[in-house]
C-alpha cells in the first residue's frame, strides 16, 4: 500500500539546522512531484518548497528562500528538506506531499519546534 512517512522533526534552538526526510513507497516515486508543506494550529497549511520529478526544478516560499533546500533521491524514494538558520516562526508540523494528477498522497507530518 501507499506510504509517505516524514521524519527528522525535533526541538532546535533559533539559528540551528534540521534535515527532514520523507520516505515513500507503494507508488512510482520518480513519476511524482514532491513538496513540503507546514501548518500551525489555527492556520491553513502552506507550501514551503516543491521539487519536480527529476529534481531539476525547485520552488520556495519567500519566507524560507536562501535558508531551506529541497532535494530528492529517486533511487531511495526519498525527498529531503534541509532547514538552516531556523527561526521561531518556522515552528510547525511539516508534511510531505506526492502528486501526479489525479493522484495525491500525504504523510502524517513531523513536528519542528524552534525555541530557546
Amino acid at each position: 500500500q501507499v506510504q509517505v512517512v516524514e521524519s527528522g522533526g525535533d526541538l532546535v534552538q533559533p539559528g540551528g539546522s534540521l534535515r527532514l526526510s520523507c520516505a515513500a513507497s507503494g507508488f512510482t516515486f520518480s513519476r511524482y512531484a514532491m513538496s513540503w508543506y507546514r501548518q500551525v494550529p489555527g492556520k491553513e497549511r502552506e507550501l514551503v518548497a516543491a521539487i519536480n520529478k527529476l529534481g531539476s526544478n525547485t520552488t520556495y516560499a519567500d519566507s524560507v528562500k536562501d535558508r531551506f533546500t529541497i532535494s530528492r533521491d529517486n533511487a531511495k524514494n526519498t525527498v529531503y528538506l534541509q532547514m538552516n538558520s531556523l527561526k521561531p516562526e518556522d515552528t510547525a508540523v511539516y508534511y510531505c506531499r506526492a502528486r501526479n494528477w489525479p493522484n495525491e498522497y500525504w504523510g502524517q507530518g513531523t513536528q519542528v519546534t524552534v525555541s530557546s
